[in-house]
């Protein structure tokens, strides 16, 4: 059997987080999507699925009390809506699971093993891997006789040397807690870093690029002949740059001192940076977009904000710089870095010192792929959509085929 249309086989895409979960039908040899869905508010009575097939997007309203209905309803809805799965070649079902720890540097065959592991992981990611671990075990129930397969988020940033991976503190916290450097957005990262390669008509290994992932959550990341070297995020996703609701990079002691004057309970403190930092605490909103029409407008908070995000930006591509030797490209993506040109000519333009220079028109008037620099620029730099869902589907076919 086949998807309809295309003879090729297929890959189910399911990142599952607390209460929501995100689907897609990929095509991995060409990243083609069949069908994309949404089932949000889970543990809820109003809970609401989101199918999108052929350009039209059909919406549930039902009761949806775990993630096992939550799977249900979207097998229900390629039932009804396509494409159908009983008439596709379903090689099997990609799982994004945030984080893995020391242990997992590929996609993984989920074993009951595996699942044991990641269960063991939660304490690295309290907010995330449970969600993943229900997304696994509704899929399984859903096709019990479909391969299952976990990418994580963790994985690509596994060839980091120890140098960049290992934190200086004390021999038990790294031995017992497994505190050291992992890095996030792992998928992002290696298709990124792998079109750069294609884009610039070199194989890969050849190839050293910068990576910024600039969202709501925002990354950065050294990639040399196809492998992490360094990223900016840590143990957690709150190191490195400035994001929506968190601070990046920040002096430890900063949580202490807050405790201790503030009389917040550590849960507090974290919480505070996870949820109420970044940009929302610099301006009061998250919204980038927002923070920028408000900077336009001449507002202090708004421009002070951005000139950090801008700051902390330069510093890390410089010391990515430097830890790379050389850089033949910097690529921008995810939602800021794709469209957000004001930011992309803040950063480029002082980077003219590195062999970056900016073309403002190309940059201005992005679509998709997008080369922003000169055709004479020493370095490249290029606005390139990610494509988290087909890396997972391409990773997981391969580990199937």
């Amino acid at each position: 059997m086949s998807t309809p249309g295309t003879g090729s086989p297929v890959v189910l895409v399911v990142n599952a987080g607390s209460s929501s979960v995100k689907y897609q039908l990929v095509d991995p040899e060409t990243g083609e999507s069949h069908a994309t869905g949404l089932i949000e508010r889970i543990g809820l009575a109003d809970g609401v699925v989101h199918h999108t097939v052929g350009g039209s997007t059909h919406e549930l309203v039902r009761d949806i009390p775990d993630h096992a209905t939550a799977i249900a309803l979207a097998t229900e809805a390629f039932a009804e809506h396509g494409p159908v799965l009983e008439d596709v070649d379903l090689l099997a079902v990609g799982h994004r699971v945030v984080h893995g720890g020391p242990d997992f540097a590929d996609p993984t065959l989920i074993t009951p093993e595996v699942v044991a592991a990641v269960e063991r992981l939660v304490p690295l990611a309290p907010l995330h891997n449970p969600g993943n671990l229900q997304g696994i075990a509704a899929t399984q129930e859903a096709f019990p006789d479909v391969p299952q397969v976990a990418v994580f988020d963790t994985a690509f940033h596994q060839t980091m040397p120890a140098a960049a991976s290992t934190y200086a503190v004390p021999r038990a916290w790294r031995d017992e807690h497994l505190v050291r450097r992992y890095g996030f957005h792992g998928t992002s990262h290696a298709y990124v870093s792998r079109r750069v390669a294609e884009l610039l008509g070199r194989p890969l290994a050849e190839v050293h690029s910068i990576v910024l992932h600039l969202g709501n959550g925002a990354s950065a990341t050294a990639v040399a002949g196809g492998a992490s070297v360094d990223t900016s995020m840590g143990l957690t996703p709150l190191e490195g740059l400035v994001m929506g609701t968190r601070p990046g990079d920040l002096d430890p002691g900063v949580a202490g001192h807050v405790g201790r004057v503030s009389g917040l309970s550590a849960e507090e403190v974290e919480r505070a940076l996870s949820k109420e930092s970044g940009l929302l605490g610099l301006t009061g909103s998250a919204d980038f977009r927002g923070v920028m029409a408000r900077r336009a407008e001449g507002e202090e908070a708004a421009v002070l904000a951005f000139d950090v995000v801008v700051h902390r930006l330069l510093r890390y591509v410089g010391a990515f710089t430097a830890v790379l030797g050389r850089v033949d490209a910097i690529a921008f993506t995810a939602g800021v870095g794709e469209n957000n040109a004001e930011l992309r000519a803040a950063v480029l333009e002082r980077l003219s010192g590195l062999g970056v220079l900016l073309d403002p028109d190309a940059n201005a008037t992005t679509a998709g792929e997008t080369l922003i620099t000169t055709a004479d620029s020493p370095v490249a730099a290029y606005v390139i959509p990610t494509n988290e869902e087909w890396e997972i589907a391409r990773q997981a076919a391969a580990l199937v085929t």
